[in-house]
């Protein structure tokens, strides 16, 4: 089915309930659909047709998730473009991805504006007004650079009839470009098809967030990538989308009593910056039922020191771009049992849920015994159709039925699954392998830690040794010697950090996960041989 029309459904089932709330503004069910049926139909009478490409730049904002919704019922292809993208990031991803429409928010207008003429496919670039359903003449100008025309996004709606083109899909149309963050600088999109976005949406509604019509999800991180996987699960079931342009702890944490918050996804990082914050005790959260955490590892300690402070509200979920969302969940359940009984459990990222099957296989393809690593390799209707425009990447991902993540792993007999690390990340040092997310949990299990990358630099003696950046919480006294005599008590030789380096932030991908590459890559500038 067309998931356009869930929305339409929606309309009639819940006409006058709330689908979005931003800035304290209300947007109902009924309005959702209308505005997004206006929206399909100005973007077919600008000349697209089906399969065509739309990309967005823009801070959360209400107009994006109204652009998904309209592009479903088009049959149109959603880019979202990271709101942190550089501008010449920007006119690479959009090339790429042969857009023929942007769409930009005020913050990005005049950065866009100054490389429309790199951008020849562009063929309209449509302006998002300062203030929801509000025209921002300042954002307007009279032609594209590029040879093409400028829109008011509100001057589009309201130009526009209010009607469901309701396009025909199969399972095999394409439906999102999702560019990754990756670590290789190599740029790829992961092609998600309409029977993919399907298959996500019965695993967030089946295994991972179970709501009732009116429930509340807050969502403050890019809503054009992880963060977004889950509107479109929830508006099918009638929930309500709290959104935050940007994740400010004290706002969020406001908003989350105001509106009685049930649901919210985060990324570790988000999750330290609010349990962390000194008014967090100040506010009511008694409404919430669940953090949906994922995108990065979290050490068993932060785990721990959320599920202390923010009660028995913690899930993790753990997928890719390739498999369209999470696929193997630690349910709060799980989260449970590794407080009272089963410690161990907090290094598992979980077991695989919904209609996903995962083997772990060696270098030859045969699945390994439990307990031993192997990749991560994923079969089902969520695996997604290969890379944009990149057969040998694609050859490459998926073997046959099986996506081959890169991801490495190890089940226990209950069939949680333990990630190792990246293969790519993986430190080879003297011969011996070392996983560098093992060496930053220990890390994390220091009071004084805030937060820790450990990557791999050279060494003539061991071909890589092992090196950590920290950053130390608020007042902390701890110096790098006493945090290697740490990691020596409770690591072997061969693991422990040779070098530690106390920063005072580390570097953020636009995804907001800390960034190993960018700490790794200036150790390995000139080397004749890159390790990982």
């Amino acid at each position: 089915m067309n998931q356009g029309r869930f929305i339409s459904r929606n309309a009639r089932y819940w006409r006058d309930h709330t689908a979005i709330i931003f800035n304290d503004i209300r947007i109902s069910y009924s309005q959702l659909d209308t505005r997004t049926n206006r929206l399909a139909s100005a973007l077919l009478g600008l000349g697209l047709a089906k399969g065509d490409r739309v990309a967005v730049q823009a801070w959360n904002r209400p107009e994006i998730i109204e652009l998904e919704c309209a592009l479903y019922k088009a049959g149109l292809v959603k880019v979202g473009l990271n709101a942190r993208l550089a501008p010449a990031e920007l006119v690479e991803t959009v090339n790429n991805a042969d857009a023929r429409v942007l769409l930009v928010d005020r913050a990005h207008w005049d950065s866009v504006m100054a490389v429309a003429a790199d951008l020849p496919g562009v063929e309209h670039i449509v302006a998002i007004g300062a203030s929801y359903g509000q025209e921002d003449a300042g954002a307007r100008s009279p032609a594209h650079p590029a040879g093409g025309r400028a829109y008011s996004y509100e001057g589009l709606l309201a130009a526009a009839a209010d009607h469901n083109p309701d396009a025909e899909m199969q399972a095999s149309d394409l439906a999102v470009l999702h560019f990754t963050s990756g670590s290789t600088g190599k740029l790829k999109a992961a092609m998600q098809t309409v029977g993919n976005r399907m298959a996500s949406l019965r695993k967030v509604v089946m295994g991972r967030m179970r709501a009732d019509p009116g429930d509340v999800l807050a969502l403050a991180g890019p809503i054009t990538h992880a963060s977004g996987m889950f509107m479109q699960p929830f508006l099918f079931q009638g929930g309500t989308i709290l959104l935050h342009e940007r994740f400010d702890p004290e706002r969020f944490l406001a908003a989350a009593q105001q509106y009685r918050a049930k649901f919210t996804f985060m990324v570790p990082t988000m999750v330290n910056m609010l349990i962390t914050h000194p008014s967090l005790h100040r506010y009511d959260l008694s409404a919430l039922r669940q953090i949906s955490y994922g995108g990065a590892p979290m050490a068993p300690a932060r785990i721990r020191e959320a599920w202390e402070v923010l009660g028995p509200v913690l899930a993790q979920g753990y997928g890719a771009g390739e498999t369209t969302g999470g696929m193997i969940m630690l349910s709060t359940a799980d989260h449970g049992r590794a407080m009272q009984a089963r410690p161990e459990l907090l290094l598992s990222c979980g077991r695989p849920f919904g209609e996903t099957e995962v083997r772990l296989l060696d270098d030859q393809g045969v699945p390994v015994p439990a307990g031993e690593i192997g990749e991560i390799a994923v079969r089902g209707p969520d695996v997604f159709a290969g890379y944009w425009r990149e057969p040998e990447l694609s050859a490459k991902a998926l073997h046959g039925e099986w996506c081959h993540t890169g991801d490495l792993a190890r089940a226990d007999e209950e069939g949680y699954m333990y990630i190792v690390d990246r293969k790519k990340d993986m430190i080879i040092s003297g011969g011996f392998n070392v996983y560098p997310t093992e060496v930053e949990q220990v890390l994390y299990q220091h009071p004084e830690v805030f937060e820790a990358c450990v990557f791999g630099v050279p060494d003539d003696l061991w071909g890589e040794s092992v090196k950590a950046a920290v950053v130390l919480k608020p007042g902390a006294a701890v110096d790098a010697a006493a945090l290697a005599a740490h990691c020596k008590a409770l690591l072997a030789d061969f693991k422990k950090p040779r070098s530690i380096e106390i920063l005072n932030e580390l570097p953020k991908n636009p995804n907001g996960k800390i960034s190993r590459k960018m700490l790794k890559d200036p150790y390995w500038a000139g080397q004749d041989r890159r390790v990982g």
